[in-house]
């Protein structure tokens, strides 16, 4: 299974992903549950963004976001699930320094480019429902593709930063990586010497996305709250809130299981390893499965679209038959 003793003459350039190590001779049994959870992520997130870029009635910004954030769950669970299943149901658990520094690299910044879109869901209702009048002269499709690249530099630089520190190290403590994935604080325990400092770097990431995107998304959410209660229309403000609380609801339900999962990795002792590695699958899995749940339930006019397009499916088959 690899070497758990220090070496310090050499450093690892391979490595064993071993996913819930402590039922090693039973990880087989998690293929059908783990593989069909991914399926449907794939099959949710894909029907709902398709729905969503087929329907011209549904190609304003916050729709366009949606189905960004959607494509973007894909990207997420696809970069660590592939070879999660290989390494479970066939034992392939061989991986180079450079495929895990890449694994890591996508990991950080495809979870910060969610953490992104998010917020520019957050302001895009901010400024629909309390500068309504001024809307489509602030929010236009030029405004979002700068956003959106600016956040897809600050992905890439962040997700970079975490590599080029992680690839610093000397990993001659063991070539054992006890997760399923190359999670920073996995990889970087296997390093000798002093690792502080580069631990800090990972924090010091973490605490520049939560802490910035969670403020201005409450402050958003919360100057939206307000101006809705001293709204006099009934229907408008419900139907308002609903889309509102179904976008709060995603960012929370993102943010509070990628916090536990970096939390969890911070007081490991309290917690067995199998346990880490469910909740850090959970951070994985949870958002991108319910997502397209959750606005597939709650957005009316996705609904809609999807229903007809379920519906268009069905009268083709008859039609074939």
């Amino acid at each position: 299974m690899g070497n758990m003793s220090p070496n310090t003459s050499f450093s690892y350039t391979e490595f064993l992903l071993l996913g819930f190590p402590e039922i090693y001779e039973f990880r087989h049994l998690l293929v059908i549950p783990f593989l069909l959870i991914y399926i449907v992520t794939l099959l949710g997130n894909s029907l709902v963004s398709y729905a969503i870029w087929v329907d011209n009635t549904l190609h304003s910004p916050m729709y366009v976001l949606i189905s960004t954030l959607l494509v973007s769950n894909i990207s997420y669970t696809t970069t660590v699930m592939p070879k999660f299943l290989l390494s479970i149901a066939f034992q392939l658990n061989q991986i180079t320094l450079s495929g895990c520094l890449n694994q890591m690299f996508f990991i950080y910044a495809v979870g910060i480019c969610e953490s992104n879109i998010l917020l520019l869901m957050a302001l895009d209702r901010y400024v629909a429902i309390c500068k309504p009048l001024r809307y489509h002269n602030i929010v236009t499709n030029r405004l979002l593709v700068q956003l959106f690249i600016i956040g897809l530099f600050r992905s890439t630089f962040l997700g970079l930063l975490l590599v080029f520190f992680a690839s610093t190290i000397e990993f001659c403590r063991s070539n054992i990586i006890l997760n399923f994935s190359c999670e920073n604080m996995s990889v970087l325990s296997l390093g000798c010497g002093d690792i502080s400092k580069i631990q800090l770097v990972g924090l010091v990431v973490r605490i520049i996305i939560v802490f910035p995107d969670g403020s201005l998304v409450l402050v958003s959410y919360l100057s939206i709250l307000y101006t809705l209660m001293k709204s006099n229309v009934g229907q408008s403000w419900g139907k308002a809130w609903k889309t509102c609380s179904t976008h709060l609801i995603v960012t929370m339900l993102t943010h509070s299981c990628g916090l536990v999962s970096s939390i969890i990795y911070r007081v490991n002792n309290s917690l067995s390893l199998n346990g880490q590695n469910l909740v850090s699958l959970v951070n994985f899995l949870i958002p991108a499965t319910m997502d397209p749940v959750i606005y597939g339930f709650r957005m009316t006019e996705i609904k809609r679209s999807l229903t007809a397009r379920v519906q268009k499916m069905h009268l083709c088959r008859t039609e074939r038959q």
